[in-house]
């Protein structure tokens, strides 16, 4: 890979993974916050930690190299638009934190967050596509990203907040755990999709062998199976409310999927590589 599309595409990478950590994050803690008896300090705290990285998502989107070594072509018209939703997400989160550390659900600010959130991958996704079929299964990438690197994230803020709210029950985690084995299963499952109908030269599964086999695997066995066992142990220790074995596993599972997303914004954009 050349000097110049590694160089580039460090940037793309760098808005994608802050972008997908803090609306994952955001929008687990605000649906926890619905369902479940969640602290409000864990909700403020995650929102907060959401907010901050949208802004440093958008202060990375204002510096967005142009994008010709890489497999995705510029969008000027839309550089505009997204940075005005980028804004509005990370303005939405931050009042969003305020409602949930007053003890509010924030039923209103917290979906129009998530949308805003929501629309800037979009005009991304679609706006940089290198062609008329890459935009939508950009998207669904990013947004498959979100649900488990941002899931993640929030999942190992709660873990630790059981270490400073003793009674607090342990469904918030399990159902976390839960949701983040399906969107786990959910990657996996449109994984086997992309090496089916997505590969560069149309033969089924040729990634496996081809110059970029090697991320292929690595994120086949470390970015999927992996984290995927990681988080049923995870689920199980949860359920006998052994927390800090729990904190534990989605440290780790935390951690290999912070790789994997790496690896995949790397290839969609460099080599229009989809995993």
């Amino acid at each position: 890979m050349a000097t110049q599309t590694i160089v580039q595409s460090l940037a793309y990478i760098s808005w994608a993974l802050l972008l997908v950590l803090a609306l994952g994050s955001f929008s687990l803690a605000h649906l926890l916050r619905q369902v479940t008896d969640v602290t409000t300090g864990f909700v403020g705290f995650t929102a907060s930690t959401a907010s901050a990285l949208a802004l440093l998502a958008w202060l990375t989107d204002g510096g967005l190299p142009y994008p010709d070594h890489l497999n995705i072509h510029a969008a000027p018209g839309l550089d505009g638009g997204r940075g005005m939703v980028l804004a509005a997400f990370t303005a939405l989160a931050a009042l969003s934190a305020l409602r949930y550390y007053r003890g509010h659900r924030a039923r209103w600010l917290g979906p129009l967050a998530i949308l805003a959130g929501v629309s800037a991958l979009a005009l991304g996704a679609l706006g940089w596509a290198s062609g008329d079929q890459m935009g939508l299964p950009l998207l669904v990438e990013l947004l498959s990203l979100a649900a488990v690197s941002g899931g993640s994230l929030a999942a190992v803020i709660l873990a630790h907040w059981y270490l400073v709210t003793p009674r607090l029950s342990e469904r918030p985690l399990v159902l976390t755990t839960q949701f983040l084995m399906v969107a786990i299963g959910v990657e996996l499952l449109l994984f086997l999709v992309w090496q089916t109908v997505s590969t560069p030269d149309g033969r089924p599964f040729s990634t496996f062998t081809g110059p970029e086999a090697l991320f292929v695997w690595l994120q086949l066995l470390v970015g999927l199976v992996f984290p995927l066992v990681l988080t049923y142990m995870a689920y199980r220790t949860a359920l006998t409310r052994s927390m800090e074995s729990a904190t534990g596993l989605i440290y780790i599972e935390l951690a290999a999927v912070l790789a994997s997303t790496i690896v995949v914004a790397g290839l969609a954009f460099a080599v229009g590589l989809l995993v």
